[in-house]
């Protein structure tokens, strides 16, 4: 991806999630030093992502969320993990 596109792509996020480039680079920093086995990690995680995107997740969306990610049942493509992510 040129440097040009990689611009793009963080104003539209930016935008879209009013998340500015710097933190979403501190969060993916974060992911990879994560043990996705830990359960007290995952919803530390998972507490980062939603007040950096500024949503709440309830409870049982954490519990589903985390039962997820440390049985590595997370879905492959962003279509299955959309779904998942508006179940209510």
């Amino acid at each position: 991806m040129s440097q040009k596109n990689d611009s793009s792509f963080m104003d539209q996020i930016q935008k879209k999630a009013n998340v500015k480039p710097d933190e979403l680079f501190k969060l993916a920093n974060s992911v990879s030093n994560t043990n996705l086995k830990d359960e007290a990690a995952v919803r530390q995680l998972i507490s980062q992502v939603a007040k950096l995107a500024n949503k709440p997740v309830s409870k049982e969306k954490e519990d589903q969320i985390v039962e997820a990610i440390t049985n590595n049942k997370m879905p492959s493509d962003f279509a299955s993990l959309a779904k998942m992510f508006n179940k209510k």
